[in-house]
């Protein structure tokens, strides 16, 4: 099985295109798979690490529905069936700190001349996963504030669902 981690730090390159074009050469040279979120909308590791696993299992048993595994795991790690949709969770022009899911094959990549890393682990706003989780304030007055993981692991789950 692959090993999965996920990363966090400040793109040293400007420029969404600029970055995944870079992010697209560190895989090809080091044959691994490296998705790029937002970092705002990571709730944490156990989030991240589920929706890889979920989405590297779809792909093995050949469920995916996304041709790329970067993108399946996007399908993931957002809660969408659509990829379209899934794209939300994705780094924009203005995402200051990035989180990366990394799909090693035995070989940590050299991400040096990508991303500085900050060691800080996930730091998620939750306003930002609150909307693109779609999650309301009947749910959180349900269950509370302290349960927003709890309802983003939910909807990572049910991606099989709605098939």
């Amino acid at each position: 099985m692959s090993n999965v981690c996920l990363l966090f730090g400040t793109p040293r390159i400007k420029g969404k295109e600029s970055f995944l074009a870079k992010l697209r050469d560190v895989q090809n040279e080091y044959k691994c798979v490296i998705l790029a979120l937002d970092a705002d909308k990571v709730a944490g590791e156990k989030h991240a690490i589920f929706a890889a696993e979920k989405a590297l299992r779809a792909v093995s048993e050949n469920r995916n529905v996304a041709k790329n595994i970067g993108v399946e795991i996007m399908r993931y790690a957002s809660g969408q069936r659509q990829i379209e949709r899934a794209l939300s969770m994705g780094i924009s022009d203005t995402t200051s700190r990035i989180a990366l899911i990394l799909v090693e094959n035995g070989t940590k990549p050299d991400l040096s001349g990508v991303i500085d890393l900050d060691g800080r682990g996930p730091s998620w706003n939750p306003k930002a996963v609150r909307e693109t989780f779609n999650i309301g304030d009947e749910e959180i007055e349900a269950v509370g504030e302290d349960k927003i993981l709890d309802l983003v692991l939910e909807r990572v789950a049910l991606v099989d669902a709605y098939r």
